[in-house]
């Protein structure tokens, strides 16, 4: 390294412990941002469980977060479940990089899951049952190759189920049970080999139950009942 650019960088550390409390001189600034946006999106905050995220601690020190063994300072779970939370979700989420777990279950969000997720390509568990997001499923989830977990269960989403989840090939549990969804079971579904846990009761789905789904020999616990679906339940079911 260029000693000029070494004696900035010097420079600019020491402003920031000098000029800031101590818990900014180990921050990363993208990912405490986005956890600051994550904080002004939300309305009510019933527990306190936010009343730690301020600048007298690092941010890795705040309730609900952990960070990186290895990267110090590098948000990988964001976990406030059960927290009365009324709010939206920021898009700003998905700027966390090295995001692997998210629960948000059982509280009070609103408004849509945020497309931004689909850029968490090292994000394994989405869990955000029990809440009150709507719109649509982002089809962009499937860009979250890593995901082995994903729970949008008792939410208020709409359209179809995204043919594109077909393509997460460590998905392990998906529900989506007790939505406003439309339309048919997607027959990409059938190749996630890996997949053990389906839930897809009530969601106004009609049409058939892919013939193909026999081929899913990890397939442990099927959830279809409160549908509109016809045809015949595939032979391999039982």
């Amino acid at each position: 390294m260029p000693k000029r650019l070494a004696l900035l960088l010097y420079i600019a550390l020491v402003w920031c412990c000098f000029n800031n409390t101590p818990a900014y001189c180990l921050a990363n600034e993208t990912d405490r941002l986005a956890l600051i946006s994550f904080k002004g999106s939300i309305d009510q905050d019933p527990f306190g469980a936010l009343n730690s995220w301020n600048d007298s601690l690092h941010y890795c020190d705040w309730e609900g977060i952990a960070c990186s063994r290895r990267h110090r300072d590098r948000v990988t779970e964001l976990n406030l479940m059960s927290q009365g939370l009324v709010g939206s979700l920021s898009p700003h989420i998905g700027n966390l990089s090295f995001l692997r777990i998210i629960v948000l279950q059982n509280n009070s969000f609103h408004g849509p899951v945020p497309q931004e997720i689909g850029r968490l390509f090292r994000l394994q568990t989405l869990a955000l049952s029990k809440n009150s997001f709507g719109g649509q499923i982002p089809k962009n989830l499937s860009s979250c190759s890593n995901l082995d977990y994903l729970n949008l269960i008792d939410n208020h989403l709409t359209g179809n189920i995204p043919g594109e989840l077909g393509s997460l090939e460590k998905l392990e549990a998906l529900g989506l049970s007790k939505n406003n969804l439309s339309g048919t079971i997607p027959l990409s579904l059938t190749n996630l080999s890996s997949l053990s846990i389906v839930s897809l009761s009530e969601c106004n789905l009609h049409g058939e139950i892919p013939a193909e789904i026999n081929r899913l020999q990890a397939l442990r616990f099927v959830q279809i009942f409160g549908n509109n679906l016809s045809g015949k339940i595939p032979s391999g079911l039982f």
